[in-house]
């Protein structure tokens, strides 16, 4: 393991008492369901999911409403504590995205919800994405877009890190933001068809209680017409067969 994913398994490690206190509740909650159903919409229901970057376990909660199977994957341990302890049903590890510890053609359905940008080689993940699947089957990615919002946030997380403020996400870990093109490019090197990316969530999380009501009131508008202002983007594809 290198010295980023050492610092990323560490930083989540000492938040896992308090992350659900930022996707579980109030306007966090609203947020974490937007993305996940977007990413439902996308996958076959009822199928075995692999969930990349599972925290602790919300997205494989959701995808367990429809039945199937479903397996998550983090680096930190303390996450992965959570989420056996939220999912009975789910089955979950300790590793690496970039190096899947999974036979080929495992999975019907692989998700991954805001952590693709941690990724030091995104490439070797979307690729070992591809292996485990099965033909047929669908990826679907969450992550934050590269734009005029997110460009701050690197020097807001790294400056929160000095002051030694303990909240999630908050630390200079150096992560990537992407435009369609690049994740449109990942999936294509890697020999996946059907790829569809776009962007979603105006209303993010990061925004203060009176901005994130307008937001959300604004968000369908502005995810149709203006989407260049959405945070995250949305990236989807198949692997022939």
């Amino acid at each position: 393991m290198n010295a980023a994913h050492s610092k990323v398994r560490q930083h989540y490690d000492e938040v896992a008492d308090i992350y659900d206190s930022r996707y579980d509740r109030n306007r966090g909650r609203l947020y974490y369901n937007r993305l996940s159903e977007n990413v439902l919409e996308l996958l076959p229901k009822g199928k075995h999911l692999l969930d990349l970057g599972c925290g602790t376990g919300l997205f494989i909660q959701h995808y367990g409403k429809y039945g199937g199977a479903a397996t998550g994957l983090d680096l930190s341990p303390g996450m992965i504590h959570k989420a056996r302890s939220r999912c009975r049903m789910g089955q979950f590890a300790v590793g690496n995205a970039e190096i899947l510890p999974f036979r080929d053609e495992s999975f019907d359905a692989l998700s991954s919800l805001l952590a693709f940008s941690y990724l030091k080689e995104p490439e070797s993940m979307i690729k070992e994405a591809y292996r485990v699947l099965k033909p047929g089957g669908i990826i679907a990615v969450v992550t934050l877009g590269k734009n005029l919002l997110t460009s701050g946030l690197p020097a807001l997380y790294a400056m929160g890190e000095a002051m030694n403020i303990r909240h999630v996400g908050m630390g200079d870990f150096g992560e990537r933001y992407y435009s369609e093109s690049e994740m449109n490019d990942l999936f294509l090197e890697a020999g996946f068809t059907d790829i569809l990316v776009r962007r979603c969530s105006f209303a993010h999380i990061n925004l203060i209680d009176p901005l994130y009501g307008i937001a959300r009131k604004i968000e369908p508008f502005v995810e149709e017409r203006l989407p260049y202002l959405a945070y995250n983007l949305l990236a989807s594809a198949r692997k022939p067969g």
